[in-house]
């Protein structure tokens, strides 16, 4: 549905009159700034969701450091 650009002049307006001209530059700003902060956290989560959806790969079994030895304790007398 595409936005009429009546309703963008309309909410423009409504805008103007509850917070007053002084205050637009201040509101345009902040909604920069969430923009931008936005657009750097979605690289982050999309890598955090994939990783998280992702199957675990099986690891391989650890081998034993000493080979040949049993891995049976020797009673000490």
């Amino acid at each position: 549905m595409p936005i009429h650009p009546l309703w963008l002049l309309l909410i423009l307006v409504a805008v103007l009159l509850l917070f007053g001209p002084s205050r637009l530059p201040e509101l345009g700003s902040a909604a920069g700034k969430a923009m931008r902060e936005s657009r750097k956290a979605t690289p982050d989560l999309t890598n955090d969701v994939t990783a998280a959806a992702k199957p675990a790969e099986p690891q391989p079994p650890a081998e034993s450091t000493a080979k040949g030895s049993s891995s049976e304790a020797k009673p000490s007398n």
